[in-house]
């Protein structure tokens, strides 16, 4: 199975990139299920229903969210009818939605999908994302119930996304990390066969800091005071992710490869 996990969708600049790219890419690349990481694509915070509408329709079949999952009031309620959209599994016990499903990609084929919080540096006590995610991989093995299995990672510490790679190891299909916007050059597949990227980077104008207009973000490093509110940077944004290859048999990786394409990242592609 072909697959492509797209990172952080950023603002405006990030869903233009999204919805003209994607849809190329599925036919170019032959792909079978593509993830979304959307928790940024609203103003840089959250994500509507009407954005997230359009990044399903630009070829995405899961949306997955974050920290910001509910920052947009909307998809507080938006996620109970949308079963395509994912926020943290480990988040608070009473948050609508879910945090992970399976779903079904070309050929019948199924696929889980499954998003966790880590905790270090994170302001929120979440619960154990470890606990939760084993969990989940258990009652869904690969190779059996599932023919592929996805983790997506949301935390602050490469630490954190490295330990949940080696955690899923054998079990897993892919462990992506996000949250950090910033793509890591460490992809790779483990000896029990699951392909991990401690962080996929994002779908947004880098000539920011992590995706937000540079001004801001530098006062409050300077003074330590802020004056105003974040606002997504609008230029032209590099599409970033990973696309990973599996053996239906086993759900095993036998592919991984970083992807950069557009804006002012060398470009990288499988």
């Amino acid at each position: 199975m072909r697959m492509l996990f797209l990172g952080d969708v950023v603002g405006r600049a990030g869903r233009a990139a999204v919805v003209e790219r994607l849809p190329k890419l599925r036919a170019e690349w032959r792909l079978d299920f593509v993830v979304v990481n959307g928790e940024n694509a609203s103003h840089g915070m959250g994500l509507t229903g009407d954005h997230a509408k359009l990044l399903l329709e630009a070829g995405a079949d899961v949306l997955t969210l974050g920290d910001h999952a509910f920052d947009q009031k909307d998809m507080l309620s938006y996620i109970e009818r949308e079963p395509r959209i994912l926020r943290p599994l480990n988040y608070a016990r009473g948050a609508p939605g879910r945090g992970h499903g399976v779903f079904e990609a070309t050929q019948g084929r199924r696929v889980l999908v499954a998003q966790a919080l880590g905790r270090v540096f994170m302001n929120k006590p979440y619960d154990d994302p470890f606990s939760e995610i084993d969990r989940v991989l258990r009652a869904h093995p690969r190779g059996g119930m599932v023919q592929a299995s996805l983790v997506d990672m949301h935390c602050e510490a490469t630490s954190e996304k490295m330990g949940m790679g080696h955690f899923c190891d054998g079990r897993a299909s892919l462990v992506v990390g996000t949250h950090t916007h910033v793509p890591t050059a460490d992809a790779q597949i483990l000896p029990g066969g699951t392909a991990m990227l401690s962080d996929a980077g994002m779908c947004g104008d880098y000539n920011s800091v992590i995706g937000m207009e540079k001004d801001e973000p530098l006062r409050r490093f300077v003074t330590g005071m802020p004056k105003g509110r974040f606002t997504p940077a609008g230029g032209e944004a590099t599409l970033s992710g990973v696309y990973v290859e599996t053996d239906d048999r086993t759900g095993a990786a036998t592919r991984v490869a970083p992807v950069r394409l557009g804006g002012r990242l060398e470009a990288a592609a499988p």
